[in-house]
């Protein structure tokens, strides 16, 4: 290979599979992360509270193990060298982590292992104007579907190639678009401004477009994005920088509406079980109610008993 490169080698096959990196920060992160949920479950279930072991799964090996593959597996190793690569890991930190955090209810598991106290301020904060203007569809719109249309259309995107501590905060804006659009929509923990859900059903119908017409036009864009940077690093191996950018432009779109097509899916036995629920709620209040004028009429029979007697 030319002397000017040095980045990683070419991935190819095994290193699919072998090219793994150690992020302190990250790994600390995570295994901190997942151990204060773990311990917060256990706790519930010691004191003899239901918590599901699907929510432990879905939060601790869906969300922050797809976090650990993005960021410290090959997506995470290539992620400046391929464009397709980071468009993996862009995708995976995104749209699908967020979706299994909001799965696991971390918010309601704090709720109930906190003391009276935090629970009040917690709930107080959920209430709040900043959280209903930040949690709202709006917002997690303009952040998950607006916000890489400025990346890799400004010089933000080489900029963050260039500079590690921009490309870290990068990782954690995905990661917060994704949740902040994913936890009204999908998440079962208390928020403000929670839609019905045939108004989620219709936000999705609206935005799963958004992330197509990104990547069509990433796919049709003749100009490289980043392309200084990539041009600088010289990679002598793989696709060229063009079609590089192709690739992940596709990769783009076609995650995108699988992923969007999933969640539809959820959401769809979300609702069914929903409305499941809301009719076995209905019944026993019919059914109480009728107890109850039952209870009624057989005491005023005794009642009028008791007065033929007097």
């Amino acid at each position: 290979m030319p002397t000017g490169y040095d980045g990683p080698p070419p991935l190819v096959g095994s290193r699919f599979f072998s090219a793994w990196q150690l992020e302190p920060v990250i790994v600390v992160g995570l295994v901190v992360t997942a151990g204060l949920y773990l311990w917060a479950s256990g706790r519930l279930r010691r004191r003899g509270d239901a918590w599901s072991i699907g929510r432990d799964i879905a939060f601790v090996l869906g969300g922050l193990g797809t976090i650990a593959l993005a960021t410290l597996w090959w997506p995470g190793v290539y992620d400046d060298t391929l464009f397709w690569a980071h468009m993996t890991q862009h995708m995976l930190l995104s749209m699908l982590a967020p979706i299994f955090l909001a799965l696991g209810a971390p918010v309601t598991l704090v709720l109930r292992t906190l003391p009276a106290g935090g629970r009040r301020r917690l709930a107080g904060a959920l209430r709040s104007l900043p959280a209903k203007v930040l949690v709202n569809p709006l917002t997690g719109f303009a952040l998950l579907f607006g916000t890489p249309f400025v990346l890799y259309f400004t010089s933000l995107y080489e900029a963050s190639l260039r500079n590690d501590a921009l490309h870290e905060l990068l990782h954690l804006h995905f990661i917060v678009a994704g949740c902040v659009f994913f936890w009204p929509i999908i998440g079962v923990d208390p928020v403000p401004n929670r839609l019905p859900h045939p108004l989620r059903m219709l936000l999705l119908f609206v935005t799963l477009p958004a992330h197509a017409w990104l990547g069509i036009t990433i796919m049709s864009d003749n100009a490289v994005i980043g392309g200084d940077f990539y041009r600088d690093l010289a990679r002598p191996w793989g696709p060229s920088l063009l079609h590089d950018q192709t690739i992940g432009g596709g990769l783009l779109w076609a995650t995108g509406d699988l992923v969007g097509v999933i969640v539809l899916a959820a959401l769809f036995l979300q609702w069914s079980r929903a409305d499941a629920r809301e009719a076995a709620r209905v019944d026993r209040t019919i059914d109480r109610d009728r107890e109850d004028d039952e209870w009624a009429a057989y005491n005023a029979r005794l009642g009028a008993l008791a007065e033929r007697d007097r």
